[in-house]
């Protein structure tokens, strides 16, 4: 690997993964790419079921280089690890040496990734590493960043909270217990605004929907003429078609496709764990 090259940043669209981004460009360690997991099947982003129209309008915005780590739906070990070699092997990632990672305190996802990092010869960075989570949200509002919560754990939180703007107000709803961040998977968000974008990124609200266990808040590109156009297909969990159980219809159309929600899991399904929140 050549040096010189800025780290990757495992990007999810979240807060944290844009939260990581600023962080570094305050230290002068601009990244040579995004790296995001997407689950092909649905054209979502693996975990969040943000659809790729919209990550890819957020890589725009950032001026980075966005690499697609495309897996299947019920991607086995074998075709992710074989998928995330061929992810390094491409001319935006081979000379990387360092891939950042938005964790703040999970001491066992940073294990696993220092460890599948290391047998590939390259380097984990934590750029937001044992920052307290009240201020970090604290911070990334003061900062001019803008959210939306897409997925809610209904077993941590409740499913209204799904399609919320990440602001003052839901920071002083969450109960007790709940990391203000989100760290332990009792929800995700989508970053629309903030000071490492270039322009906002303008979205329209679709569904809020259960599947697999998890609520989600379908989010439309607001720029698309039809909508419809990107709508995707709503199986159930084994792939077999049909919906999933709508919690509230709002306006726009679309349907959320299942996607397991790996970080709500993250003891059991480590290997699936490449972008953060």
């Amino acid at each position: 690997m050549a040096g010189g090259a800025g780290p990757a940043l495992a990007w999810s669209g979240g807060k944290d993964s844009a939260l990581a981004l600023w962080a570094l460009r305050q230290v002068g360690a601009e990244p040579a790419a995004l790296m995001t997991t997407v689950t092909d099947d649905y054209g979502r982003v693996s975990m969040h079921g943000v659809r790729r129209e919209l990550l890819r309008r957020q890589a725009a915005a950032t001026g980075l280089p966005l690499v697609e780590v495309r897996i299947p739906a019920g991607c086995t070990n074998d075709v992710y690890e074989a998928r995330m070699a061929g992810a390094f092997a491409s001319a935006e990632l081979a000379p990387v040496e360092e891939v950042a990672f938005g964790d703040l305190f999970l001491e066992d996802i940073r294990a696993y990734r220092e460890s599948r990092l290391a047998t590939a010869g390259r380097r984990a960075r934590f750029p937001l590493w044992g920052i307290d989570t009240a201020a970090l949200a604290l911070r990334f509002l003061a900062a001019g960043f803008r959210a939306v919560v897409v997925c809610v754990d209904p077993r941590a939180l409740d499913p209204s909270f799904a399609g919320r703007e990440y602001d003052d107000a839901m920071l002083a709803d969450l109960p007790a217990g709940v990391d203000p961040c989100g760290e332990n998977g009792e929800f995700h968000t989508f970053v629309t605004a903030g000071p490492v974008f270039a322009a906002p990124i303008s979205y329209r609200r679709g569904e809020v929907v259960e599947r697999d266990g998890f609520v989600f808040a379908d989010l439309l590109d607001a720029e698309l003429i039809d909508p419809t156009a990107c709508r995707a297909a709503a199986p159930r969990p084994g792939g077999t078609g049909g919906g999933g159980r709508r919690v509230v219809k709002s306006a726009g159309n679309g349907h959320l496709a299942p996607f397991a929600c790996v970080i709500c899991r993250i003891r059991t399904l480590l290997p699936h764990l490449v972008t953060h929140l």
